[in-house]
Order: C-alpha cells, then structure tokens, then sequence
C-alpha cells in the first residue's frame, strides 16, 4: 500500500488530481485484507499458499470479499465518503487475480462453462480522477511484483499492457481521465518502479570491461 501511495501520488501530481486524497485512499485500500491476511500474496512470506487447498471459485470469493470487509470497516471508523468511495471502486469491474482464478476454473470445468460473473468484482468502475489512479496503481504494482522484470523494456511492458488492458475493458469508461492523462500516469510509473525493482539488463556471459586486452597486463 505505500508503494501504491507512491505511485499514485506521483501520478496524480501529473494530471492535476487530489495527492492527498490518492495518498490517504493508497493507504487504505486493501484495509479489508486484514480479516483474511494469509489469503493474500503480499503476505505468504513463508511461501504458503492457502489457495492450493482451495477450488478456483472458493479462492476468488474471499478475495474478492476483501472489498466489502473493507467498506464495512472503513464505515465502522467514519471513513470520508471519498475514500469509501475508492475502496468500493479501486477494482471496478476486472477479473480477480488478473484472470488467475477464472482460467484455472476453465481448465477445471468439463465444459469449460462457467459464471464469468463470479470471479469478477462486483463494482462500481472508476468514478473519479483518483478512483482510477488507486485502480491503475495497485494494478501495475502486483504485475510488476509477479512478473519480475529482468530489464527496464520488460517493466515498460508490463505496465503499458495494464494501463491498456483497463482501458480497453471500459474500466476507465465512467471517469474524466484522457489519453494524455494516461500516457503521462504510465510514465510516473514507470520511473517510481524502476527505482524500486531495480530491473537489471542481462550481459553477456563474460563482462567485456573486465577483459584484459591482447598484450597488456
């Protein structure tokens, strides 16, 4: 969640949003994880993964679930509406666990026919400028987690493909982001990961700045 802070304040600095409100709702988003912790990637740091004693549907509904514990908590302390309002929309409508979930359930069913619904999250999409600044941001910032970039092109990708995929799936449909303002988030991303993941360009096998020329020593 501070990473996601730190993107998204970046970001929202660029497209003339409220940093306050996408630092504050950064840090509280995923509030609703803490019922429910080791069911989350973030933290399985012992490497146990209670998803492989579960089916791929039971695995997505109490992730998904992390959204409405979180709005039941953020209610209980007297949340501002404009956080309660991100908490509620920082997933829209996209497939839980990046489509994880949805395709293991495919695979799993005869037929491959399933409720596409279920492993969905129920909404609203992105109301607001920093709803979809939290979206993109915890978006990009699991990607880039999962993925491991092993150069600066394959972090750029990766995140380019995010950005993309949320707004060709109508995710950003119901805000008053523009292009230009997503061009310019992607570029705030880009830069804080990289400064974090540190993604390093693969060498060839022997490093030529540490060859000896012929006849010298």
């Amino acid at each position: 969640s501070l990473l996601v802070g730190n993107l998204g304040e970046r970001a929202a600095e660029l497209v003339g949003a409220d940093t306050l409100l996408v630092r504050v709702a950064a840090l509280h988003h995923d509030v609703g994880k803490v019922l429910r912790p080791y069911f989350f990637v973030e933290n399985q740091a012992n490497g146990d993964n209670y998803h492989q004693q579960l089916d791929p549907l039971t695995s997505a509904q109490i992730i998904i679930s992390h959204v409405k514990d979180g709005l039941e908590l953020a209610q209980k302390y007297h949340f501002p509406d404009a956080v309660l309002n991100i908490i509620a929309q920082h997933h829209g409508t996209t497939r839980v666990g990046l489509g994880y979930f949805y395709q293991q359930a495919r695979k799993e069913t005869e037929k491959g026919e399933i409720d596409e619904a279920a492993f969905r999250y129920p909404g609203p999409r992105p109301q607001s400028k920093e709803a979809a600044i939290i979206m993109l941001a915890d978006s990009v910032e699991a990607a880039v987690r999962a993925s491991n970039p092993s150069s600066p092109g394959d972090m750029e990708r990766i995140v380019r493909k995010i950005t993309n995929d949320r707004l060709v799936s109508g995710e950003l449909d119901e805000c008053d982001l523009t292009l230009r303002d997503l061009a310019a988030m992607r570029g705030a991303f880009i830069d804080v990961l990289q400064g974090v993941f540190h993604p390093r360009i693969q060498y060839a096998e022997r490093d030529s700045l540490t060859r000896i020329p012929q006849g010298q020593t």
